[in-house]
């Protein structure tokens, strides 16, 4: 359960940066800064304000967005490997933030002390506290509103735009569509995800640790997104699925386990660069 529970959040997080990534061209290898503030958002609200899992998941989606809005707005106009370079800048000033601020964040031992509440409906409880496939339920739940929410505005007006934007630039921008509007609308929404991912990580652990703001955890993002498909809808989140399953079975076995996984992503941008649904997609219309 708490397997399938955490390839559900981490699928949910390499989605929304294939939101970015895969629909709108535009590689970001800072969102594990919203992944990271969506969970101490959460976190700290349990832990320090008010003992409530839903206004813990509130609280870390607009921390994780209102961040995402911020840096988005500052670095919109930048492109290719400088707008990379620059989310990893901005991504690093939180990671360093909570690393430093031991007597809130809890430094590097990370934000312990606090765990999940159960959540009181008027016509009973979901005890999430102490029931771990009560809380999978719970995160398929959010995973599956996320999801319908993502498809949808890929199938709207705006997503055909984004999809524009990604095939050409200059084109699109000759047809008078606001660029930088668009792409930073991409951005604050793929952090919206992100941080909600965020929330429900922490609150699957109990725990919350910087760690989850390192360009490191960005870049394990892009590693499911390419694995899976990164231009498809579904491919992220099998691609975070192998990930889990292999981190799981290999970390099991031996230390150098992030090898073996370099190794095998080495592997597929060789000779599956469409990633794993790429190739069932291939075999499928052949």
């Amino acid at each position: 359960t708490s397997l399938g529970t955490r390839a559900l959040v981490l699928g949910l997080a390499a989605m929304a940066l294939n939101f970015l990534l895969g629909f709108t061209g535009v590689l970001s290898f800072g969102q594990a800064a919203y992944f990271g503030l969506g969970a101490y958002g959460a976190g700290m609200t349990i832990k320090y304000l008010v003992a409530s899992t839903p206004l813990g998941i509130l609280v870390g989606i607009v921390v994780g967005t209102v961040a995402a809005a911020v840096v988005g707005a500052l670095i919109i106009k930048l492109r290719g490997v400088y707008f990379a370079m620059a989310t990893i800048a901005f991504g690093q000033v939180f990671y360093f933030i909570a690393y430093r601020w031991n007597a809130v964040t809890g430094g590097d031992d990370g934000l312990a002390g606090w765990q999940r509440v159960p959540i009181h409906f008027g016509f009973g409880t979901l005890d999430i506290a102490s029931n771990d496939r009560a809380f999978y339920f719970l995160a398929l739940a959010f995973f599956a509103v996320a999801v319908a929410i993502m498809a949808a505005l890929l199938r709207s007006p705006f997503g055909r735009t984004l999809i524009a934007i990604r095939e050409n630039e200059r084109r699109a921008r000759f047809l008078g569509i606001p660029i930088e509007r668009h792409i930073w609308l991409s951005f604050v929404i793929s952090g919206a995800f992100t941080s909600l991912a965020g929330a429900l990580y922490a609150l699957l652990n109990n725990f919350a640790d910087p760690h989850g703001l390192h360009w490191m955890q960005s870049g394990d993002f892009v590693i499911m997104a390419v694995l899976g498909g990164m231009r498809s809808f579904w491919g992220p989140l099998i691609g975070a699925a192998i990930f889990v399953v292999l981190q799981d079975q290999l970390s099991s076995l031996t230390d150098n386990w992030q090898s073996f996984i370099g190794l095998f992503f080495v592997l597929v941008v060789l000779f599956f660069p469409r990633g794993v649904l790429g190739v069932f997609r291939r075999k499928s219309t052949s």
